[in-house]
């Protein structure tokens, strides 16, 4: 989950390096450091913190034309200067993104050489083992250090004594590069290289790579060429900037009616939603005895809305499993249980596991991503790209609502294939969802009413959201923006389950948030919001525009547009966005960078 950005050409490399990592740093921002080769050797600046901090501390720091930088996710040891990147070990210096799993048996291998590390990080016994095996030829000692080494890794190496080139080598961790007129260029995101070229390659896996002033050559582990797959990046970096927001939050929350009209309008055809993507896969979803849905965090809480939405429709049995528990618990997973796997970066290492599981199991894999060329893409049988554009912030909002829409076109793709609803039925479930952005769009214009309840609730210490039917998959993700931006202890519950033990928790000015936007449970919610009021807990309905709720009833009232039932999970999810994203900042809390996470989770 670390930024890492790498260049050697003819330009000064500093103000590359820091410029990449502060487009990198929502990868991590623990702390962030760079190496330059300069004439006298290779000169290292490392900082706690963020870029900023480095920027400073690097001011007065040499430069030169080759260069690797780094931000850091801490995963092994604390948030210190020695466990920042990069390390160095005798001619090598390295930066390093993911998790060297071996890496106590390497240390003590190490030590028995007489070799100690310095620091208390994987990553340092990364360029200790490179180090110890280099004997002048930079390519046979990284690829055999590459054989040794166990887990997930993408390393950047510069060698003191060769200053013309820098390497790189990946397994499991992303990274991607380019080289133009002025030099050859590696990053873990295509964002840090956008002012550098559109036109960028993923390396493959266990490929090394070198990187010279020329360009950029791949060869595999018995020295072969290798030619790389080129991809083009279809955003430019205007659009992950802030654009006058005061949070990129904020203005990824106000994007999404645009990306959900680049994710469904094109896949409307004949009135229709057909998805020529899912070819490959069509025959094994059309007679799929079961079907998986398999993601972390808010994609997860996408799927769950799915699987609702599937079994209605399909009557298809539906299980929807944690990515880091489905990888583990050996699901029973075969040629007909197709697998839909559901990540924002295509990285997600759980969530790549599991796809790898699943292929190996014999079942047809479809990906929903948003990031083209990304690994969980790559491996897949059948992706369906969400076109969400960049997503900056940490908290995930355009890119959950999206997977939303993605999942309900897979929905309809499949109910074609199987059967399950006539032309008709499709036909007015495709002009339904063609309404999602203009319904997201009304939520956001309602944004100053949910910013009062904002006000009203964010000095609580504890709250609680509760639905029923596809509002409990709401109510989990709109808990879950809380805690991970508000730092609040946030739970979400089948309004149902409140009389089976959850009750006890209630008390005097605890906030509830009741979701009610499915017509058919909508008595038995407002039934489960009366039982918190009695107890003197804060109520607030998020109810759908027209539905009655008894005065005196609630404490504060907001509204979602539309009519209530499937749609409704697009303004829904708007309204439980801004309230999160507007109790932070009366919190006065860093929205788009929140404490101990990062944006792509790299590392299992």
């Amino acid at each position: 989950m670390c930024g890492i950005i790498g260049y050697i050409g003819t330009k000064l490399v500093k103000d590359i390096l820091l410029d990449g990592l502060t487009r990198l740093e929502y990868r991590g921002y623990d702390s962030a450091g760079i190496a330059v080769l300069t004439p006298s050797g290779v000169e290292i600046t490392r900082t706690v913190g963020k870029v900023s901090a480095l920027k400073e501390a690097a001011t007065q720091a040499a430069d030169g034309h080759a260069g690797i930088g780094h931000t850091r996710w801490a995963t092994h040891g604390g948030v210190t200067v020695p466990n920042a990147h990069p390390h160095r070990c005798g001619r090598v210096t390295l930066v390093h993104n993911g998790i060297i799993e071996n890496f106590a048996l390497l240390r003590e291998r190490l030590a028995r050489s007489g070799r100690f590390p310095l620091s208390e990080t994987d990553t340092e016994i990364a360029a200790m083992l490179i180090d110890s095996l280099y004997d002048g030829d930079p390519a046979g000692a990284i690829l055999g250090a590459a054989r040794m080494i166990e887990g997930a890794f993408a390393l950047v190496v510069l060698f003191e004594d060769r200053p013309e080139r820098l390497y790189a080598i990946r397994r499991g961790s992303p990274l991607v590069a380019l080289s133009n007129e002025d030099g050859a260029y590696v990053a873990s995101d295509v964002t840090a290289l956008l002012d550098h070229g559109r036109d960028y390659f993923v390396p493959p896996e266990d490929v090394l790579l070198v990187a010279r002033r020329e360009g950029i050559q791949l060869t595999d582990q018995a020295g072969n060429a290798v030619r790389p797959q080129m991809l083009r990046a279809d955003w430019d970096y205007t659009a992950a900037q802030k654009a006058g927001y005061p949070h990129y939050m904020l203005k990824e929350i106000f994007e999404q009616p645009q990306a959900l009209t680049r994710t469904i309008l094109p896949r409307v055809r004949e009135g229709i939603i057909q998805l020529e993507e899912t070819a490959p896969v069509d025959d094994a979803l059309k007679g799929a005895r079961q079907l998986f849905i398999v993601a972390c965090g808010t994609a997860m809480h996408a799927g769950l809305a799915a699987k609702t939405l599937m079994e209605n429709m399909l009557r298809l049995p539906v299980e929807v499993d944690i990515a880091s528990e489905f990888r583990y618990r050996d699901p029973i997973a075969d040629a007909g249980t197709p697998v839909v796997l559901v990540s924002q970066s295509g990285e997600t290492a759980d969530t790549v596991a599991a796809l790898r599981l699943a292929r190996l199991k014999g079942a047809p894999v479809v990906a929903v991503v948003n990031v083209k060329g990304s690994t969980i893409a790559r491996e897949s049988d059948a992706v369906i790209y969400t076109h969400a554009g960049p997503e900056i912030a940490v908290a995930s909002t355009k890119a959950f609502t999206v997977q939303l829409a993605a999942l309900y076109m897979l929905t309809l793709h499949m109910a074609r294939l199987r059967g399950a609803l006539d032309q008709d039925r499709l036909r007015e479930h495709a002009q339904a969802l063609l309404t999602a952005p203009q319904l997201i769009q009304e939520a956001l214009d309602r944004e100053s009413q949910v910013r009062e309840v904002a006000d009203a609730v964010h000095r609580a210490t504890d709250m609680f959201y509760i639905g029923r039917g596809l509002d409990v998959a709401m109510a989990q993700e709109g808990s879950l923006k809380l805690k991970e931006i508000c730092y609040l202890h946030s739970e979400a519950y089948g309004a149902g389950e409140l009389k089976h033990g959850t009750i006890s928790l209630i008390e005097p000015g605890v906030p509830t948030f009741a979701l009610a936007t499915q017509r058919e449970v909508y008595p038995k919610t407002l039934s489960n919001m009366r039982e918190v009021r009695a107890r003197g807990g804060t109520v607030i309905p998020i109810v759908t525009d027209g539905w009655e709720v008894e005065p005196g009833s609630y404490d504060y009232l907001l509204r979602v547009p539309g009519e209530g039932g499937v749609l409704a999970v697009f303004p829904l999810a708007a309204i439980l966005q801004l309230l999160a994203y507007h109790c932070a900042v009366y919190r006065g809390l860093p929205v788009d960078q929140p404490r101990n996470l990062a944006k792509s989770v790299t590392v299992e």
